[in-house]
Parts: structure tokens; C-alpha cells; sequence
């Protein structure tokens, strides 16, 4: 079914994607699938882009060349520096005409960043911004069952909405710019925590002599169950680290950040730190590019 945005002038909303790693890969699949959509991509890597240019979208060789052939932006890079780079830096979205034009990231990074970045491209080229975090993993990414918290311009969001329901489950406007980052750092500290938690459980049943893999069916309905037990557990248990959930190195950079903002706002938060202690040890133990919940052999009796 097509979703096709018509602008003030008739035409039809043309879109772009930055960014085609684990997430921004199958969330551009999505986008491309959909009928009526418009879609320029840019990648650092442009061979990754070869499975979406059959498909039907253009490939672009600038992030400003994105620019100029879409009204929408969306993005989802590594981390500040890489968002970074890709506004601010030569042939970035700062250099290109922004009028009337809007970025959508869904990259996870300092609230204080987005708000920056967001205020000096506006200055730059008048293009607007939104803080969207996605949450759901890969598997949301291809299943199009992502939750996503945004901050923003209301009417912005709105106009974006219909887009980013092709790629996700939910769209919840959280506030004003920075917003978005925010909430997906609560979010982390309750997935980051779960990850340590569930790896606690599963290690106790197994060297307790108890069949670590039905702990999902058994706590099902309980006050314990969770998407986490139900996803995490099993592939614990089995080593299913394949495609990875996520990277043991940006569950710790979300979790540094959440500890960072902690102190800016006098809030407590002792048991993210403790999630960010173990996956740096997991990261030095299993690498940054691990997947984050191979945390769990952390505990085995020898780590292998």
C-alpha cells in the first residue's frame, strides 16, 4: 500500500536514508518495499547500498546530494562524531539547500549533541531537525515492529509520521529537540540492566543443574516475563549470537551517556552503572563489535 505525502505545491514527498549499517539497512528496505516511495541512499561503504539501488532506490555519492533529492532525511549512524561528520563536514547536509527540508535521526546519541546539531543547521541552511531513536533491534528493524521516541517540532513529526510508520511499529513524540535521546536512554537502562540481569538468571540455572532454556515457558504470565526473558534467554543459553542483537560497544556508549547525563541532572543511577562496568569488561573480554548479549559468558567458568 502506497504512503505517499503530497507537499503544499502537489508533488510528491521524495525521501532519503544516511546510513545503511544493521539498522538503517533493513529500515531503507522497508521504505523502498513500500509503493510510492521515493528514495535517495548514501553510505560510506556505497556497496552496501547494491541490494536497495536493485530494488529501486537512487544512490547518492554526497550526504548534500541526498539533500537536494529529498524533502525528508532520515539517518542512523554510529555515534555523535559520525552524525557529526555527515551534516557539518564537506559535501554534508550543512552545505546543501535546506529550506522547507527535514532530517529525521534515528541514531542514539547525547541529548545535549542532537540539541546542538539541530540548532547549528538550522543557523546553517535552515533545515529542520528531529531526535528519533529507535528501540527493537534488528529484528524490529526487519520486521517493521520498531518503537521510536522523538523529540521535535509537533507539526514536524506529524508530517513525518506516515514514513516512519513504514518502518516502525510506534511513533511517540516525547518533547522538544532532545527528547527523543532522552527517553532512548531510559530505555537503555532498562535493556542494558535486563541484558546483566538475564545473564545473572541464565548462568544460576545452569550451574544450579536446571534447564536453563525453559525459563521462558515457565515464567511466562509471571511478574519476571518479558520480550527480554523471551528473546535474551534462549539465545543465551544456545550461543545464538548471529546476527547480533547489537554491539557490546554501543550498549556501553548509551550506558556512559545515561551516567553522564545522571550527573548533569543529580539522578541516581547505580545499577546502569554497574551494567556499564560489565560490558566493559565484556567488551574487553568478547570485543567491541560482540554481540551485547554474549555479556553472558562473562560468568562462565572460563570465558571462551
Amino acid at each position: 500500500m502506497a504512503i505517499a505525502r503530497r507537499t503544499d505545491e502537489g508533488s510528491t514527498e521524495k525521501l532519503g536514508y544516511l546510513g545503511l549499517g544493521m539498522m538503517g539497512f533493513p529500515m531503507t528496505q522497508r521504505l523502498v518495499a513500500a509503493a510510492g516511495h521515493d528514495v535517495t541512499v548514501w553510505n560510506r561503504s556505497s556497496g552496501k547500498a547494491a541490494a536497495l539501488v536493485e530494488a529501486g532506490a537512487k544512490l547518492a555519492s554526497f550526504p548534500r546530494e541526498v539533500a537536494a533529492n529529498a524533502s525528508i532525511i532520515f539517518m542512523c549512524l554510529t555515534d555523535a562524531a559520525a552524525v557529526e561528520d555527515v551534516v557539518f563536514g564537506p559535501d554534508g547536509l550543512a552545505t546543501a539547500d535546506g529550506a522547507g527540508k527535514l532530517v529525521v535521526d534515528f541514531s542514539s546519541i547525547h541529548p545535549d549533541a542532537a540539541r546542538s546539531i539541530a540548532a547549528r543547521l538550522k543557523l546553517a541552511n535552515g533545515m529542520g531537525w528531529i531526535d528519533a531513536p529507535v528501540s527493537g533491534g534488528t529484528m524490529g528493524a526487519e520486521q517493521g515492529t520498531l518503537a521510536v521516541m522523538a523529540g521535535g517540532d509537533a507539526a514536524g513529526i506529524e508530517r513525518v509520521r506516515p514514513y516512519v510508520l513504514a518502518m516502525a511499529r510506534r511513533l511517540t513524540h516525547m518533547g522538544p529537540t532532545g527528547a527523543g535521546q532522552t527517553s532512548k536512554l531510559c530505555n537503555q537502562v532498562i535493556v542494558g540492566c535486563a541484558m546483566a540481569v538475564l545473564a545473572e538468571a541464565t548462568r544460576l540455572a545452569v550451574n544450579a543443574g536446571i534447564d536453563a532454556s525453559r525459563l521462558p515457558e515457565a515464567l511466562a504470565g509471571g511478574f519476571a516475563d518479558s520480550i527480554p526473558l523471551q528473546l535474551f534467554v534462549p539465545r543465551m543459553v544456545q550461543g545464538i549470537h548471529t546476527p547480533p542483537l547489537g554491539h557490546i560497544a554501543t550498549m556501553l556508549k548509551d550506558l556512559d551517556t545515561v551516567i553522564d547525563v545522571a550527573r548533569d541532572t543529580s539522578s541516581p543511577v547505580p545499577m546502569s552503572a554497574l551494567a556499564a562496568q560489565l560490558f566493559r569488561l565484556a567488551k574487553s573480554a568478547r570485543g567491541a563489535d560482540a554481540d551485547a548479549l554474549e555479556i553472558y559468558k562473562l560468568s562462565a567458568s572460563r570465558v571462551g
